[in-house]
């Protein structure tokens, strides 16, 4: 059971988080989650706040928002603003020690509660009458879809070296060490149109000649670390049209850039060599949505969440990620950041909770990283 020495109001607590999943906030549409966050932390007394451009990238309403503590310090807490889906018409569900809700709309508690654990444990330190060690918060934009928010954060404090993303589907207690890195490809096969039942021989087929290359790529696991998906495919004009244009999307993931890279190159080789036997030419296009990193147990951000933990009364557990998450990004920086336990269970689907146990673990732990003891 979770240890309430701290004098955590629950219902406070419990209120906030059903505040914030209240609120709709899809990718790019941020905008009135950074407003109410914006109004919490005035209320604290915090009235400084930054607000980056990251949103023109993807034509969002609302920029990364950063809120310095106290000069901003070495450290960042992080979590995203934006929901995978919409939370509009939400009915939650207090049921059993759990929050959930009527099965018709998800939960929100990706990340809502990350938002929560933050915020109330600045909150509590506050009227606890706490040192708080000066710190920055960073509430990120668009992770749901591409961590775009997180990749082009403008963070203007360039002491900080260690950061702490309220993040992960894991219990309070864990914390993710090592995510793999995803590359992103887009390949396009141009071949040449004709009439298909009066000059097929006129023709060159693009379907064909990159289904040729697709039969010699092995997908799924590749090895104990990889995985390689080709998830999209589209082309042609009509029937009875020779298809003289093919886009194909994919991903390579893996926990070593090494391996990304060797895979990526055997791919490509197979598509320029059967499109090239083909007469089609071969374009080819890739970025990184998130690179991968690994946490030593002897650095600074392990050390620091290790003791948080373990001063929350429970026991810390390192982890892997095949997922991507905003720590990906600010390790990509240089800033050693994990991702850390909050509870959320089914996150994305219709039937996703969290045990208020578990939502305030996570705040404790928060507290810990922030108060100085």
């Amino acid at each position: 059971m979770c240890n309430n020495s701290y004098n955590f109001n629950k219902n406070l607590l419990i209120q906030l988080f059903l505040d914030l999943v209240k609120i709709e906030g899809l990718s790019g549409n941020e905008k009135n989650v950074a407003s109410y966050i914006k109004d919490f932390l005035t209320k604290l007394g915090f009235e400084y706040f930054e607000e980056d451009d990251a949103h023109l990238i993807d034509g969002g309403n609302q920029g990364n928002l950063i809120c310095p503590v106290y000069g901003g310090g070495d450290f960042v807490l992080v979590s995203h603003m934006d929901t995978a889906r919409t939370t509009k018409g939400i009915n939650p569900v207090i049921e059993d020690g759990k929050i959930k809700t009527d099965g018709k709309t998800i939960l929100g508690a990706d990340n809502r509660a990350g938002i929560t654990a933050i915020l109330y444990a600045l909150q509590h330190a506050l009227n606890e009458g706490k040192k708080i060690k000066p710190h920055t918060i960073v509430f990120t934009i668009c992770e749901e879809t591409s961590l775009s928010g997180s990749k082009n954060l403008k963070l203007n404090n360039q002491n900080i070296r260690k950061g702490f993303v309220f993040d992960s589907h894991l219990e309070p207690g864990y914390f993710i060490v090592a995510s793999p890195g995803a590359l992103f490809f887009n390949f396009i096969v141009k071949g040449k149109p004709a009439h298909s039942g009066i000059e097929p021989e006129k023709g060159i087929n693009a379907i064909q000649a990159a289904a040729n290359a697709i039969s010699k790529i092995k997908q799924g696991r590749l090895d104990d670390s990889t995985t390689l998906n080709i998830g999209k495919i589209k082309g042609g004009e009509a029937v009875n049209v020779i298809p003289a244009y093919v886009e194909i999307e994919g991903e390579i993931r893996s926990f070593e850039l090494e391996k990304i890279q060797k895979y990526f190159n055997e791919l490509t080789s197979i598509f320029k060599d059967e499109t090239s036997a083909s007469g089609c030419e071969f374009i080819m296009n890739s970025s990184w949505d998130f690179k991968p990193y690994k946490i030593s147990s002897e650095s600074e951000v392990y050390r620091s969440i290790k003791e948080a933990i373990e001063k929350s009364n429970l026991l810390p557990k390192e982890s892997i990620s095949f997922g991507g998450s905003d720590a990906n990004s600010f390790n990509a920086r240089g800033i050693e950041c994990v991702n850390i336990g909050i509870g959320a269970k089914n996150p994305h689907s219709n039937d996703e909770y969290i045990l208020i146990e578990h939502l305030m673990q996570a705040s404790i732990i928060a507290y810990h990283l922030i108060v100085e003891e």
